[in-house]
């Protein structure tokens, strides 16, 4: 397992009759990262999904998840696997509490242990009050969160979800990114599968975008720039002419000016190092009036891959 990762995929390449869906996916997905996973219609994305699960087996290439191989020892490494589909089962006639308790029982959970956890995952998901209510008498939405508790009933350390939110009015919508952001902080990693790019943006760290099978772009979010540094956008008052080396003394990289009233600027140390160059531009007399972090939306970002040819660094 490659440091840190919680999830590593390597060469991996996967055909349906007469067409080739994966072709030759490498990545490493962090512990505790939000993955949004995105694409075109037919680029791969459940395909790759399902073969993280262990439902389906590639042609080549390797799975890990927690230093498991999927390939291997499928059983084990499903122990700390939750999936949900894009297209979901229910048992209409047993009610919430019956569907959990079932869910629970195939992870091989039992007793005093599965009635806890049916109880936390209806909980998280805003069913607890409808543990007694049947799976086919739920609204669409409703149904969704269950399936959505089905899948985490265990608490399991990766979360696979194939447009999770489908189907979900705007407060259930709300409501779900609030779990997401919850599971993340426990140190659960989740990997969401959604054309809904704002939605993602909401609570995603990380982005991988596939075309025709292969990986297009794989990031970071929060503004495209290297680990550690902030994209600062400082508006002056009025014209403001900096000292010789007054950006290299600040560790600053001054980015090409446009407009002389408007600066961009990479700054190392976070909010730290922000701080730090206001009050150095402060003192030399420069007019700040405002200054703001730049993020590059989920949108740009992927917007931005897309358009990167084939074969070129992204």
């Amino acid at each position: 397992m490659r440091d840190g990762a919680v999830i590593t995929v390597d060469g991996l390449v996967f055909d349906y009759p007469g067409k080739r869906a994966l072709r030759g996916v490498d990545i490493a997905v962090p512990r505790g990262a939000v993955l949004a996973l995105v694409g075109p219609n037919g680029a791969g994305k459940s395909t790759l999904m399902r073969v993280i699960a262990g439902l389906d087996e590639p042609v080549e290439g390797r799975v890990q998840v927690c230093g498991i191989s999927v390939l291997d020892e499928p059983r084990q490494a499903q122990r700390h696997l939750g999936y949900l589909s894009d297209f979901f089962g229910l048992y209409d006639e047993l009610t919430v509490r019956q569907c959990l308790v079932h869910a629970a029982s195939v992870r091989a959970m039992r007793g005093a242990s599965a009635q806890a956890a049916v109880t936390q995952a209806a909980r998280r998901v805003g069913l607890a009050d409808r543990l007694d209510v049947r799976a086919g008498a739920l609204s669409r939405g409703l149904r969704q969160r269950l399936a959505i508790a089905q899948a985490i009933v265990h608490s399991p350390d990766v979360i696979l979800l194939d447009e999770p939110a489908s189907g979900l009015d705007p407060e259930a919508r709300a409501s779900l990114s609030g779990l997401f952001r919850e599971l993340r902080a426990q140190g659960h990693t989740l990997v969401v599968s959604s054309h809904i790019l704002a939605e993602l943006e909401e609570y995603s760290t990380h982005m991988l975008a596939i075309r025709d099978g292969r990986v297009s772009d794989f990031v970071e979010l929060g503004g495209h720039v290297q680990a550690g540094v902030q994209r600062l956008r400082i508006r002056l008052a009025g014209a403001w002419q900096s000292p010789p080396g007054f950006w290299e003394a600040q560790g600053a990289g001054l980015r090409d000016r446009g407009d002389p009233l408007l600066l961009t600027v990479d700054m190392p140390g976070q909010d730290a190092g922000a701080a730090r160059l206001l009050k150095a531009l402060v003192e030399a007399g420069a007019p700040v009036a405002e200054c703001t972090v730049m993020r590059e939306s989920l949108q740009d970002t992927y917007l931005r891959s897309a358009r990167v040819p084939e074969g070129s660094p992204a």
